[in-house]
């Protein structure tokens, strides 16, 4: 890419970056993973019916057998902890094939550990070890090799999302890179705005790396922005600048300084999800008594609709409408949230009072979740309104917007340290804060089945009314 004088449109290029042909790459990226997992499993399991084979004679023998059920599952264990099913793979398949080979040898290695301190009960054959072992550590390397080719052709070389932001710089793209022209569509890196951030997170939702063309008057708010969109951001650089660089990476020609990764990598996000559907469909089968009678107690105690809808900003900092079953007169609710809640508010309802208390009213979020908004554990969604004093959440401290890199959660760690209620003064959304971006980089679901199980011990709290 070069940055010189010339025309700000180049031929060819589009001032909208194409969406579709992104999320396709993306989706068959996470195919290719899939892929070379299952060819993994397939090529362990025809190496020990092969050994098996020469062996004794027959594909089924129980030697055999037994080693494909012990080595699989050991295998797949040991081997997930060197990440080779991520962009690695695409990049230098020859090392993730070695790092297959190593977790299968070692696989064997435990599985004749366990064998022996068993002493002989499972029935190995050592002929069948070797010759199974040697044949897969060459058929892992195979599907690697098979796999790469077909995926850089599909691919066309690349295997991550990108997208281009060029903002009144005059650049010349590589060709076929999808281009966004900030001026042409209107966008703009503004933190104080959410409209405008929710334009810029619906414009990066289908790509994993962003990389803004700027002049550098521009480069810090444009690396703050990158810093919350759930994206690997980088902003081209022809002198280094404070943009709390990463690490620094390269971009055609061109140094760039990587301002932000993705806090939770591909397999880390299919994992929460997966997380987020079963116990919001568990919740839903458990709770949907709970939600019929609060719905009808809602409509018997006053006028006006179930639900109340509330805009909130979620991950990439796009918005979404936040479900809640509507606590307060329906003619005084506060769609903005530009008041807080107080302790003998008079807009809230008697029904309302009581479902506030015990949090019942969020449980509509159920729905936010399996939509896919909304995480069970993540940072809580603001009301766009929201002030801690006199100040807007987003003028308090810089960071808040970093909290926007991952899902909001119906519950999350602040919650559990009892940091809920009305934010009098600045100190209450620090407190938050400090807590929300703590999850973030230290995220396991362990961590989040443990703010689950602990979030059940504060559904009644002094702050929530």
């Amino acid at each position: 890419m070069n940055i010189q004088r010339g025309p700000m449109y180049p031929a060819g290029v589009s001032g909208t970056a194409s969406r579709a042909p992104i999320m396709s790459r993306r989706l068959l990226r996470i195919g290719t993973y899939g892929a070379l997992a299952v060819g993994d499993c397939l090529a362990i399991v025809t190496a020990f019916l092969i050994g098996n084979l020469v062996r004794f004679g027959t594909l089924f023998d129980p030697a055999g057998l037994i080693s494909c059920v012990l080595m699989v599952p050991i295998y797949l264990g040991i081997v997930a902890q060197r990440q080779p099913y991520g962009a690695r793979f695409f990049h230098d398949w020859r090392r993730t094939a070695r790092d297959a080979a190593t977790a299968l040898a070692t696989a064997i290695l435990v599985a004749g550990l366990v064998a022996v301190y068993l002493h002989a009960a499972i029935p190995l054959s050592r002929s069948v070890v070797v010759i199974g072992g040697g044949i897969g550590m060459a058929l892992l390397g195979a599907n690697r090799w098979l796999l790469h080719r077909i995926a850089m052709r599909v691919l066309g070389g690349n295997p991550i999302a990108e997208l281009l932001v060029i903002d009144d710089v005059p650049v010349v793209p590589p060709p076929g890179m999808p281009v966004l022209m900030a001026a042409a569509q209107g966008l703009e890196p503004r933190m104080d705005d959410p409209v405008a951030l929710d334009r810029l997170g619906s414009a990066f939702a289908a790509s994993e790396r962003v990389v803004v063309a700027c002049s550098p008057e521009r480069r810090e708010a444009w690396a703050t922005v990158l810093k919350s969109a759930n994206v690997q951001g980088e902003v081209v650089l022809g002198e280094m600048a404070a943009l709390g660089m990463l690490r620094a990476a390269r971009f055609a020609d061109q140094p760039t300084a990587v301002v932000s990764l993705r806090p939770l990598g591909t397999v880390n996000r299919l994992v929460k999800r997966g997380f987020d559907t079963l116990v919001a469909t568990l919740a839903l089968a458990i709770l949907w008594p709970v939600l019929l009678v609060t719905a009808l107690l809602i409509r018997l105690d006053s006028p006006g609709p179930v639900l109340f809808r509330q805009p909130r900003m979620g991950r990439g900092n796009t918005l979404f409408s936040m479900l809640k079953f509507r606590s307060m007169r329906s003619d005084l609710c506060d769609a903005r949230g530009d008041r807080s809640t107080a302790r003998d508010d008079d807009r809230v309802t008697r029904v309302g009072r009581f479902i506030r208390a015990t949090s019942i009213d969020e449980l509509p979020q159920i729905f936010n979740v399996l939509r896919g908004e909304m995480s069970i554990v993540g940072p809580r969604p603001h009301a766009l309104g929201s002030l801690a004093g006199d100040k807007l959440f987003w003028n308090v401290d810089r960071q808040y917007w970093l909290r926007h890199a991952i899902k909001p959660g119906i519950t999350g760690l602040a919650q559990i340290h009892g940091f809920r209620g009305a934010t009098l003064i600045e100190e209450d959304l620090a407190n938050r804060l400090r807590s929300d971006i703590a999850y973030m980089q230290g995220w396991t679901i362990w961590r989040d089945l443990h703010i689950l199980v602990a979030t059940l011990r504060v559904l009644t709290h002094r702050n929530a009314f």
